[in-house]
């Protein structure tokens, strides 16, 4: 079970970081660069009908730390919740082995 485990994390590892040392020149833009210039090519004249409610708030264009900063306090949010449930899929296990 361990080396399976070992095995997975190292897998991971390598699907990260290969590409970022054999394509060393290449560009890795994320989807929301590659659907906006997709959107410009197919209606040029296209408006948003939405705008983010922070933005409206401050009235202004969030900051790239800010939107940075919220994008880790969601992920370590959700780390966190999928962490607590496997942690009580475990002691489950262990409540079940005791009886």
């Amino acid at each position: 079970m361990k080396k399976k485990v070992m095995l997975g994390i190292l897998a991971v590892f390598l699907i990260a970081f290969i590409p970022l040392f054999v394509l060393k020149d290449a560009e890795f833009g994320g989807s929301d660069d590659v659907g906006s210039t997709v959107v410009e090519e197919v209606d040029s004249s296209y408006q948003p009908w939405a705008t983010p409610v922070l933005e409206k708030m401050i009235g202004g264009e969030l900051p790239g730390e800010v939107e940075s900063l919220i994008f880790c306090l969601q992920t370590g949010i959700g780390v966190g919740i999928i962490a607590f449930i496997m942690g009580r899929f475990v002691e489950r296990r262990k409540w079940l082995k005791e009886e």
